[in-house]
């Protein structure tokens, strides 16, 4: 948690490995990330990280099922295996009705939902969420935290999320803040 421009989507960007840390070092499963060429460093967000942006990244061009499908995609999975997670996914979310749909036909708590549903379809070890409630109703919001919540469990990963909400962040283990001065841990 942390006030607006204190850093909360740069941390996720340096533990994803899309920023490189100014001091320090990111270790992943005890990996340094630091020690990886831009190669394995796609290699390992593509396999390792769920990553759900704030402004979705849905891609108008495909379907609602082809944009979950597109980490299955990238990670060249079965078409069955693919098949199946998708409708997993769309069904966990809500969506199952609107894979066909385009994401211009969908409302900002849907393309919400499609994002949080690529974020997890690959069953990645780390998910990293920037406020992915931000455009949802309390009711929908609460499902999807939950959402989150056991599909990390079920696939022993661990998750980060950053948010504003103190609703959403009464459902983690752990709340660090971040100020302008540093980092906090709430007890």
């Amino acid at each position: 948690m942390g006030e607006s421009g204190v850093g909360k989507s740069t941390l996720l960007n340096v533990v994803a490995g899309l920023e490189t840390p100014d001091t320090g070092s990111v270790f992943f499963n005890g990996v340094n990330l630091a020690g990886l060429t831009d190669d394995q460093l796609t290699k390992f967000r593509r396999e390792q990280i769920g990553f759900v942006f704030q402004a979705f990244h849905v891609l108008p061009y495909l379907t609602v099922a082809q944009n979950v499908e597109l980490p299955l995609s990238l990670l060249g999975t079965d078409s069955a295996v693919s098949r199946d997670r998708v409708t997993e996914m769309l069904e966990a979310v809500g969506l199952a009705e609107r894979g066909v749909s385009m994401p211009r036909e969908l409302s900002g708590g849907e393309l919400q939902r499609v994002a949080i549903a690529r974020a997890l379809v690959h069953r990645p070890r780390l998910v990293l969420a920037d406020e992915p409630t931000g455009n949802l109703d309390p009711e929908t919001a609460d499902q999807i935290l939950d959402l989150l919540r056991r599909q990390i469990k079920e696939n022993a990963a661990a998750g980060i999320l950053v948010t504003h909400s103190r609703d959403a962040a009464s459902t983690v283990d752990e709340i660090l803040t971040l100020t302008p001065a540093g980092l906090t841990r709430n007890q």
